[in-house]
């Protein structure tokens, strides 16, 4: 069965209300024009803080999962009746919290109901950059969902350079992987980025579908690529709504043809694997 999504690449505002408006329209734009069924936008697209801001300032910005941001994605959702996967800023509640806060993402069915929460757990401390003295991490992998498309795994940014993470999220039955992204423009970080993209698409035998922010730092190239490594669909820069189509009866082919996750050596490496599968079986 063929499926049409939409990959939002946004460059985000400082003030949550201008990134609504944006939302709003993207999310109008895919589903009048594609007929899209989900669509995916960028990590933090919440908010985008300039680095003088303090983390007391980043922390009264984030917000509980009830909270004004996240309720109107969920009314935006429902009216137009799009699955919606999107990042955004997470109020902690923990007494040793020091003013952090998660970088999360939600899965929103198309009726607006929460199907899926993320906390991102590996933080960005590379580059000469350190994510982890602004926000927490999160402690638990995200468990594969249900959906009328497959099965969708979710995982944010920079934790495409750890393979384990894509790989524990296929162990759990994932058929698309669905990656909010900020990455940052730079060296070499174009051909990171699709070189890995690629990689975590192949190994798993999954589509992967990856909305980057673009701006002045953030580099866009947002994309689309199939189990077998194909981009089907990428943007450049800019700031753009564009489909994507995912074919069910493709994975299945490309499935059978390349066995690879069915021929691993569990017994020599996979521990990871074992207790992700063995953890998303307990929660159906």
């Amino acid at each position: 069965m063929r499926h049409t999504f939409a990959i939002a690449q946004m460059t985000v505002a400082e003030q949550a209300s201008d990134n609504l408006k944006k939302m709003e329209a993207m999310m109008r734009e895919a589903r009048e024009r594609f007929r899209a069924e989900l669509i995916l936008f960028p990590e933090t697209c919440m908010a985008e803080f300039s680095r003088g801001m303090t983390r007391e300032l980043r922390a009264e910005t984030a917000e509980a999962l009830d909270g004004p941001f996240v309720s109107a994605v969920r009314e935006l959702a429902a009216r137009f009746s799009l699955w919606t996967v999107f990042g955004f800023y997470e109020h902690a509640e923990t007494a040793d919290s020091e003013n952090r806060s998660y970088n999360s993402a939600l899965i929103l069915d198309n009726r607006g109901e929460i199907r899926g929460h993320y906390r991102k757990t590996h933080l960005y401390d590379a580059f000469g950059y350190r994510e982890s003295d602004d926000y927490l991490r999160g402690e638990q992998l995200f468990c594969p969902i249900d959906s009328p498309f497959g099965k969708l795994g979710l995982f944010v940014c920079y934790e495409l350079r750890f393979p384990e993470v894509a790989r524990a999220a296929r162990a759990g039955g994932a058929e698309i992987l669905l990656m909010p992204s900020a990455w940052v423009k730079g060296d070499l970080k174009s051909e990171h980025f699709r070189t890995l993209l690629k990689a975590r698409a192949v190994e798993n035998t999954c589509y992967l579908l990856a909305a980057n922010q673009y701006s002045k730092i953030r580099m866009g190239e947002s994309a689309a690529i199939d189990p077998m490594g194909v981009v089907t669909a990428s943007a450049g820069e800019g700031e753009l709504v564009f489909p994507v189509y995912l074919d069910s009866e493709r994975l299945r082919e490309v499935r059978e043809k390349l066995p690879s996750f069915e021929d691993r050596r569990e017994e020599l490496y996979g521990s990871v694997q074992r207790n992700m599968m063995n953890r998303c079986q307990s929660e159906i």
